[in-house]
């Protein structure tokens, strides 16, 4: 629904869905053009949230050793939820079966539910009128707050809103994204050069 409320068709919705398996990439780019980003900015904006899957590609990759005529394929499905069942298995067997069937059930259902909203979507008109436009926005949030679990991933991301909402006004839309995403470089060189000036342990964190 906040696909075809931000300007989409049905067509287009369904192409993104299918072809850009990853929902944070996926409402990074539908906000973008939603706030009157242009499609190289929102695309950029989407290509660095789904970044992280290539360093999952690159676990997997060992794990399955799948045969390398597959793993063209098998990229597709390399997502949070993949990774995390293939790497809770004991064996390559069960990590191989928990890869393979939580792709493709998440895939069709993702891709289902990704038709149905739009057609819904299409079906009630305005979907501003109905507040569905914060339906992305929350999605990342109620995604985004189990995961602040340290001190630096908390900085990171509260450094990352007040960049991000500080730039709105002075830069077009889709940009502020962009920008954020320097929070985690810049919060990780402060920390380090604290705990070098401390001499605290590598890798502590409070």
């Amino acid at each position: 629904m906040t696909s075809a409320g931000s300007g989409l068709t049905l067509l287009q919705t369904c192409a993104l869905s299918l072809l850009v398996f990853t929902g944070a990439s996926q409402f990074a780019l539908v906000g973008a053009l939603a706030a009157g980003g242009g499609p190289f900015t929102a695309a950029a904006g989407a290509f660095f949230l789904g970044v992280r899957n290539a360093f999952y590609g690159l676990r997997l990759s060992q794990l399955l050793a799948l045969p390398r005529a597959v793993r063209p394929f098998a990229a597709q499905w390399v997502i949070d939820e993949t990774a995390a069942v293939s790497l809770a298995q004991p064996t390559r067997r069960a990590a191989r079966i928990g890869f393979v069937v939580t792709g493709l059930s998440l895939y069709v259902l993702w891709n289902l539910t990704t038709l149905l909203g739009a057609l819904g979507a299409e079906a009630i008109g305005d979907t501003d009128a109905w507040g569905l436009d914060a339906a992305g926005p929350a999605v990342f949030l109620a995604l985004l707050a189990p995961m602040l679990r340290t001190g630096t991933e908390r900085t990171v991301a509260g450094l990352a809103v007040l960049l991000g909402l500080g730039l709105l006004p002075v830069l077009p839309a889709g940009v502020p994204v962009l920008v954020a995403a320097l929070a985690a470089p810049a919060v990780l060189w402060a920390r380090g050069r604290a705990r070098a000036s401390r001499g605290d342990a590598p890798g502590e964190d409070r």
